[in-house]
């Protein structure tokens, strides 16, 4: 079996919205900073709920700021 990802491009979408810090987006989304970074890192995956948050602060559909990576294709 493959690993697996969720990756993302919240820093880059961070930057393109005024340069928005990770303390900002933690806010809309209801996470503490250290949740971004983990997550801008790769090291954690969001739960759907939260993904859809993060989305909605972007103002943006799920699949512009998460991709699925599967390294068995």
């Amino acid at each position: 079996m493959g690993k697996h990802l969720v990756g993302n491009h919240i820093r880059k979408l961070r930057f393109h919205h005024n340069e928005m810090t990770q303390q900002q987006l933690a806010d809309k989304a209801g996470v503490t900073r250290q949740t971004i970074v983990a997550l801008e890192k790769g090291n954690y995956s969001p739960s759907l709920e939260l993904a859809f948050r993060i989305a909605r602060a972007f103002s943006l559909p799920l699949e512009e700021v998460f991709f699925y990576e599967d390294d068995t294709l």
